[in-house]
């Protein structure tokens, strides 16, 4: 009994010490363009008393999203037995199966609220323990105080657990901030970097059909029009959703914006398909002088094409 209070004390030591942390600071001063409080009251619920606080967070969060979820669909894809938990990886991979763009966030409270200020609650994965007796658990932030310096989530058996920034900043802090949301494909975090952005419509695209990818990186392209593998995606996934046409827009934009070799490659082998065999020609030429002589791909493209051009 005594050993449990000096691990109580010591706890309490841990979470509430400390001076100058990004959560007073925050609090001193939020952003102009936050509003001081918001709260996702809609977000469902599904406690858990349980070493299943994954699939429930999983659950809460894709529900909120528009993708209705139970907890128990998903104890087989996210809960490892061995570990009487979830790693994160596996919660990524199962929003993903479930139709969701699963993306990891900044790890700040700046990026935190922010996101609930945008309407999306956020996973947060938690040590409620000690660094060297860690108690691992996911939860759902759905909403903040900032004047009362407030973080609520759904967690566990609470469907409004009210704690404190600094309380809450300490538990995070011990799963090196970790926290990401599930969205619909078309909608995008609002606090991802585009590098994090990119990589999560990528692993999107792997479990999503076609016509839902191009959903998700038409989206990508609308804030990053520059990016070459969100354009090269699009293209990529109008020819799996069977668009031919689009995807030779898709391609054709992608080469004349970046004059990369696979660009040009891809939309030589589409205007082929097309029947367009001159310009598919000249779009493999370009490749080959972008990318030498010795490209095995380009070389057998042009090959293909002088087939076609046998064949006239």
């Amino acid at each position: 009994m005594a050993l449990r209070r000096v691990i109580c004390l010591l706890l309490v030591v841990f979470l509430l010490g400390g001076c100058a942390t990004s959560a007073s600071r925050l609090q001193a001063q939020i952003p102009a363009d936050l509003p001081l409080r918001r709260e996702l009251s809609a977000t469902p619920f599904f406690p858990d008393d349980s070493y299943f606080c994954g699939p429930s967070a999983l659950a809460t969060a894709l529900s909120a999203a528009g993708l209705a979820t139970q907890p128990e669909a998903l104890i087989g894809q996210v809960f490892l037995p061995g570990r009487e938990g979830s790693l994160q990886i596996e919660m990524l991979a199962g929003a993903r199966r479930q139709g969701a763009v699963a993306t990891v966030i900044p790890g700040t409270l700046e990026a935190l609220l922010r996101e609930i200020a945008a309407g999306n609650p956020v996973v947060v994965l938690q040590n409620l323990g000690l660094s060297w007796a860690p108690s691992w658990h996911y939860a759902v932030v759905i909403g903040y105080d900032a004047d009362a310096g407030l973080i609520l989530l759904r967690s566990g058996t609470l469907a409004r657990q009210k704690m404190s920034l600094r309380t809450f900043e300490n538990t995070w802090n011990r799963s090196q901030r970790w926290a990401f949301v599930a969205l619909l494909p078309g909608r995008l975090s609002v606090t991802a970097d585009e590098t994090e952005a990119t990589r999560a419509l990528v692993a999107f695209e792997r479990n999503a059909p076609a016509a839902t990818a191009v959903q998700a990186y038409r989206s990508g392209l609308e804030r990053w029009p520059g990016n070459f593998t969100l354009a090269m995606g699009l293209g990529n996934a109008l020819y799996a959703s069977g668009d031919r046409a689009g995807a030779e827009v898709a391609f054709r934009r992608a080469a004349e914006s970046h004059d990369l070799a696979a660009a040009h490659n891809n939309h030589a082998r589409v205007l082929l398909e097309l029947g367009r065999i001159g310009e598919a020609r000249r779009a493999a030429e370009r490749g080959l002088a972008v990318a030498g002589a010795q490209s095995q791909t380009l070389l057998e493209t042009l090959k293909a094409i002088e087939t076609a051009e046998e064949g006239q």
